[in-house]
Order: C-alpha cells, then sequence, then structure tokens
C-alpha cells in the first residue's frame, strides 16, 4: 500500500475517531451559532459599559472563555460571578465555592454557590449590565437555573439589564415528567415544571419574568441573544461538560432519566469516570453481571455512596440515547427494573440510611411515583396521573418560545 494512501486512511481515520464532546455534529445541528458566538449582535451594544458575567468553563466564544475573548475585545469586564462548580468547572457537586481573583485577568470572581447564592447591591453597584452565559441541561434539578432566577432578581431589583447569550437545550426536544408541587419546592426544584422542561436559557428567563416567579413577582429586563439556525427537534453535543460529573455526551443524555436515583440507595456512577452512565448496588450482586466500584475523587465526587464497595447492575454507556430524540420521554423503566430487583424493598427509598442519599420526592418533584413504583404500578397508569399538568405546562410554554 502506498505511503500516500496510508496517511489518507490515517487522516481519515483521525476524522472519526473523536472524544465523547468533539463528535461530529448531526447534521441538523451542524449549523447552530450559539448566542456567544455572534458578537456583532452584542459587541457594539457593551462598548463603553461595565460588565459583570455569569459564566464557567462552557461560556466559550469558539474554543476560548468568553471573558477572554471579550477583554481581547476591548470589553470592560468588572467582575465574574460564578455558579454551582465554580468559574473553571472543577468543584464537585454542593461543594462551597469561595470568592477568588481570576489568576489570568485578575478580575475579582464572586461565588454564587457559597455565602452568596445571588448578588447583592454591593457587587452590582459598578456595574452597567450583566451577561448571563452559562451551558443548561434542560433538568429541573440542574442548579443554573436556579442561578439564572436569583441573577434575574438582583438585577431586577437594582435595575440593571441583563444580556443572555442563548445556548441550546440537549434536551429541548423532551418536555416530560410529573410537575412540581410547591410543598417539596427545594434547591433541586424551585419551580412549577416538570423534569424536562425543553427550554433554553433564554426563554426560560422569559417564562420566569412573565409567570411571575421571581419574588415579588419583580420583572427583570432581558436582552437575548438567540441561537442562530436552532430548533428544538435539534439533537446537540455539548462542546463543553457542563459539570464534573457531565463528563460525557452520554452522560448528559442519560441525565435526566437517572438524577431521580439520587434519591435512592443505587449508585449512579459517582466516584467512578463513567458517572451517570451506570446503575448500580452492591446488594444486587448475583442479579446482575455487569459491577463497577466508586471511589474518591477529587473534584468529581469525594465521597460517593457505596465508596470502596462492588456494586453490579446496568450499563448504560452503549445505551442508544437517539430513543429520547424518537420517544421525547423519559426513560421509566430503570427505575421501575431496579426497585422490582433489590432484595431489601425498604431501604430502597429511605435516605436516613445515609447522607449520600438524597429525598426521592424533591427529585421527582412528587409524592406519588415513590409509592406508584412501590405499588408495581404501570408506567402508562404513572405516565396518566401526571396530567393535566403536564399539558397545561407545554401549552403555557408555548408563550415563551424563541425556537420551533
Amino acid at each position: 500500500m502506498k505511503p500516500f494512501f496510508i496517511s489518507f486512511l490515517v487522516a481519515l481515520l483521525s476524522l472519526w475517531v473523536s472524544s465523547a464532546f468533539k463528535t461530529r455534529p448531526s447534521l441538523s445541528s451542524a449549523n447552530i451559532i450559539t448566542g456567544a458566538d455572534q458578537p456583532s449582535e452584542y459587541i457594539p451594544y457593551l462598548k463603553g459599559k461595565k460588565v459583570g458575567m455569569v459564566i464557567n468553563q462552557t461560556s466559550i466564544i469558539g474554543n476560548k472563555i468568553s471573558v477572554d475573548s471579550l477583554v481581547q475585545m476591548g470589553v470592560t469586564i468588572a467582575k465574574i460571578f460564578g455558579p454551582e462548580h465554580g468559574f473553571r468547572g472543577n468543584a464537585s457537586n454542593g461543594a462551597k465555592v469561595d470568592d477568588s481573583v481570576d489568576a489570568k485577568t485578575g478580575i475579582p470572581i464572586i461565588s454564587l454557590y457559597g455565602k452568596n447564592r445571588k448578588p447583592s447591591a454591593e457587587h452590582l453597584k459598578d456595574i452597567d449590565v450583566m451577561i448571563f452565559d452559562v451551558q443548561d441541561v434542560g433538568a429541573r434539578f440542574y442548579t443554573y437555573i436556579n442561578t439564572l432566577a436569583h441573577v434575574m432578581e438582583s438585577c431586577a431589583l437594582n435595575g440593571k439589564e441583563l444580556i443572555i447569550f442563548d445556548r441550546p437545550n440537549p434536551h429541548g426536544f423532551c418536555v416530560d415528567g410529573p410537575i412540581l408541587e410547591p410543598h417539596l419546592k427545594s434547591g433541586i426544584g424551585m419551580f412549577a415544571i416538570p423534569i424536562t422542561h425543553g427550554l433554553t436559557i433564554g426563554e426560560f428567563a422569559q417564562m420566569l419574568n412573565g409567570e411571575g416567579w421571581l419574588p415579588n413577582q419583580v420583572k427583570c429586563k432581558l436582552k437575548i441573544i438567540k441561537v442562530a439556525n436552532y430548533t428544538h427537534d435539534m439533537g446537540y453535543t455539548l462542546p463543553v461538560a457542563p459539570s464534573p460529573n457531565l463528563n460525557t455526551q452520554q452522560s448528559i443524555m442519560l441525565y435526566p432519566s437517572i438524577c431521580w436515583f439520587e434519591g435512592t440507595i443505587i449508585s449512579q456512577g459517582r466516584g467512578t469516570y463513567m458517572p451517570f452512565a451506570v446503575l448500580g448496588a452492591p446488594a444486587l450482586k448475583g442479579k446482575y453481571s455487569f459491577s463497577f466500584k466508586p471511589v474518591s475523587i477529587p473534584g468529581m465526587s469525594e465521597t460517593p455512596l457505596h465508596q470502596d464497595t462492588e456494586c453490579y447492575g446496568l450499563d448504560l454507556r452503549q445505551y442508544d440515547t437517539s430513543i429520547f430524540l424518537k420517544t421525547k420521554k423519559l426513560n421509566l423503566k430503570w427505575l421501575m427494573e431496579l426497585y422490582a430487583a433489590y432484595p431489601v424493598k425498604e431501604k430502597f427509598f429511605n435516605n436516613f440510611q445515609t447522607h449520600q442519599m438524597g429525598v426521592f420526592n424533591k427529585l421527582s418533584g412528587n409524592e406519588a411515583l415513590q409509592q406508584q413504583i412501590i405499588a408495581g404500578k404501570s408506567e402508562e397508569e404513572i405516565r396518566k396521573s401526571w396530567e393535566p399538568g403536564l399539558s397545561n405546562f407545554k401549552k403555557m410554554r408555548q408563550k415563551y418560545l424563541l425556537y420551533p
């Protein structure tokens, strides 16, 4: 075989083989341009203003963190505000993140996941306009929509405009799950929405304003830099991991159907390098052949459930997640299957046995689902119980859509 032809084959193969976040986009989403990647839409507006930015490692223009790009373009960035997982995205879930200074630019960083949950009047007094540019994953229990609400409230109370660099929702095609019941509001569920809401951050911001969901029904002045060439039916591969435990596109696509296992005795793979792509527990030995062992991993999960103990269960790393695009539904079968397989039923949802378990009802957003799983209800019966709330939400959602 000629050297040129061998080189050609190697080059072709290298294009085909890619990392989890560098896979080729589908034809339907190949031309998507995020709000951040359209500087002509906002740079003239930002010139001469002191700007605050709510950003993290997903906030990129091209392949560079947006704050670096904006500074190079002559924009004055006065402060950076970092959400859960920190400005660089390397803090574990739930970990307190302290205020600091960005080593590269010298810009002060205010943590919004430590002592401050929202910018104070003092933080905003020398800022003319705020930017929110964080990649969300479209699930109710993912905390960035809570950060958005806190920032919008602070901007409204202090007379600051909020510019949103909109980004696609990787689950924008899916509106599914029970609607959060008011008495179950918490840090993993603040709003009366289903588990997957199918909205971009820009659309969700419009809903917060329009439905009066901000405290005292204050309204935030918004300017949304829309995503170009995007529709809700498109798949979207995130270019950057949105948080330490959503480290592959597979885990992102499985996340809404797996996160409620955080309210069970079943490990979701925290403490491995395949979180939210495997499910298991020590007590399932003999019922499943696949196993994994959670260990302490700094920056991902320091004290995972079932640490240093072999867990047996489901390997979903090769599961065809394109099924979600077709069905537009969460997967309930894994929850039903593992409860049925678990030998000590009274321990499955009992969060008192370890602090590493969350409260299942807060994750599901209702009290019915847990009882339905215990009672062995069918998926059809469970889904029927989500109505009419889910249909009413879908109808209300239409008012705030920026994309078809």
